[in-house]
């Protein structure tokens, strides 16, 4: 993919890193408020509509003033992938206007700037092999299948992440090839796109207090009525809408799975498992273009947008010659 380069430095897009509930919207806001940018949302889940409360998209008020793209694009028995996104997104990086991106998925951040790997077609038929062997044996079972075949790949997917391990095993029984070999436009150096990097970091500790606080809150605001509401519809979850924190969870306690006490305690230990998925992703982000900002007890996303900027005009000037 060729590299997208900006004549003006100061109309680079601007590039917002970090873990769930590390304050990253609040400061994308702010910095899109600022310079009165679009802002776009490169997140999994909140491509869908009505799924509000669970995926922490921006309440109306904010929508109001700030021009969020990437939001409410698709209904939730809908299939959504990576693909449709980079096809929906990429034109707007490609017409070069100015824009803050606030990156909640890492998959999609990377596929947009980078490209998305293109693999051989789906074979239906080892896919309903490998789902039945899953539904005998476990995702676990075929997970350890592909540590033996892929050892890379099976330390990058979860042994419970059955999606992405139905796909790396699908990969490989076809090409012969194990799919971190071929995934290798993520190795370059430097991402595909001239952008300015910052990202909010917080100590472990302190982000799963935020974390567990937020899913308190979630619940407060009428998460489960979200959910029993987007189930009740005949057309239902699609499998990728269902796979979301919270609603995953939920939709378990509604089928009598669980108890609603185990639920949303999951939630909190998912989104936990969710937030050391993104560190484990941004540990491996190609060169040292992120611009870290550390972020302490009482500040929130917001509060850092002075020394964030401080960074945008940073590397907006030419080093000297």
């Amino acid at each position: 993919m060729a590299r997208l380069a900006y004549s003006d430095r100061m109309s680079k897009p601007i590039v917002i890193l970090g873990c769930t509930a590390a304050g990253k919207s609040d400061l994308a806001e702010a910095i899109a408020t600022h310079f009165g940018r679009p802002l776009l949302a490169v997140d999994s889940m909140q491509v869908y509509r009505g799924m509000d409360i669970g995926t922490a998209k921006p309440p109306p008020e904010v929508r109001a003033r700030v021009d969020y793209r990437m939001i409410d694009v698709a209904d939730p028995w809908e299939a959504y992938s990576a693909a449709r996104f980079v096809e929906e997104a990429r034109p707007l990086l490609e017409s070069r206007q100015p824009i803050v991106i606030v990156a909640g998925t890492i998959l999609y951040l990377r596929a947009l700037l980078e490209g998305l790997f293109e693999g051989p077609s789906a074979d239906p038929a080892i896919r309903a092999e490998l789902s039945a062997r899953a539904e005998r044996e476990g995702a676990p079972a075929l997970h350890k299948e592909l540590a033996a075949v892929d050892a890379l790949a099976g330390q990058r997917i979860h042994p419970n992440d059955l999606r992405r391990i139905v796909r790396a095993l699908e990969v490989y029984r076809l090409t012969g090839t194990p799919i971190s070999v071929l995934q290798t436009q993520w190795s370059a150096e430097h991402p595909a796109i001239d952008a300015t990097f910052i990202g909010i970091q917080r100590e472990k500790d302190l982000l799963n207090r935020r974390i567990n606080a937020r899913v308190k809150k979630m619940m407060e605001a009428g998460l489960l009525e979200e959910v029993r509401r987007l189930a009740d519809d005949p057309r239902g979850f699609s499998p990728e809408a269902a796979s979301g924190v919270g609603y995953k969870q939920l939709l378990e306690y509604f089928a009598r799975r669980c108890t609603f006490d185990e639920a949303f305690e999951q939630i909190k230990i998912q989104t936990r498992y969710l937030a050391k998925m993104q560190r484990t992703w941004l540990k491996r982000w190609p060169g040292p273009q992120v611009k870290w900002l550390d972020a302490g007890e009482n500040i929130e996303g917001g509060d850092l947008l002075e020394p964030a900027l401080a960074l945008v005009q940073a590397d907006a000037t030419p080093p000297s010659p």
